[in-house]
């Protein structure tokens, strides 16, 4: 049995920023506020604010949990920048989950989740009893049928069984602790290369 955690679940790998606090007692606290931008301000503050509604200091923490993606590219680098800086500064292991088993937990098995990817696309990934096979990036046209099946790539999947931050919460509490968080890409990032020449760099 293994003892009791205080765990910090957050994820920015959408529009949004999304918290939760997993305390011994079995009790959660969850935050969402949605937001296009200013994730980068808000994040740190939202998460004192979660700890300050518990009565607790970062101190009181045992693990992070964090949304490693696929998503927001710069969402997703800033919750992971952040897990780690935390864990450091903490001594306290932090631990990475997948947008997509989080968006899973809990929900009945055989599942295929699909998120929304944008470009016709979607995010994939296909769990059983078993585990889960390897994530990817298909065409929407091109899902394969399902027993179950969740996430916002299906206009008639199931909900999500936890708000976001709760399932992350919940997978870092039973998780091994092991290599430090980094952020989960599909899909090459958006970034358009400049359209001015670079600066010559004099002999």
């Amino acid at each position: 049995m293994l003892p009791p955690e205080t765990v910090l679940g957050f994820d920015t790998s959408a529009a949004h920023c999304a918290a939760a606090l997993l305390l011994p007692d079995g009790s959660v606290l969850n935050r969402l506020e949605a937001m296009e931008k200013g994730q980068a301000e808000r994040l740190l503050p939202l998460l004192e604010d979660l700890l300050a509604d518990a009565g607790l200091h970062w101190r009181d923490l045992t693990r992070i949990g964090v949304g490693t993606g696929p998503g927001n590219f710069t969402g997703v680098r800033l919750s992971v920048a952040a897990a780690r800086g935390l864990a450091l500064g903490l001594n306290i292991p932090a631990i990475g989950v997948t947008r997509l088993e989080a968006l899973a937990h809990g929900l009945p098995r055989p599942l295929l989740l699909a998120e929304d990817a944008r470009r016709g696309e979607v995010y994939v990934q296909g769990f059983d009893l078993n585990g889960y096979e390897a994530a990817r990036l298909m065409a929407l046209a091109d899902l394969p049928p399902a027993p179950h099946r969740s996430g916002s790539g299906f206009a008639d999947g199931l909900a999500p069984a936890y708000p976001i931050a709760e399932a992350i919460a919940r997978i870092a509490a039973a998780r091994a602790p092991g290599a430090a968080p980094a952020p989960f890409y599909l899909r090459s990032a958006d970034a358009a290369p400049p359209a001015d020449p670079p600066p010559v760099i004099l002999p």
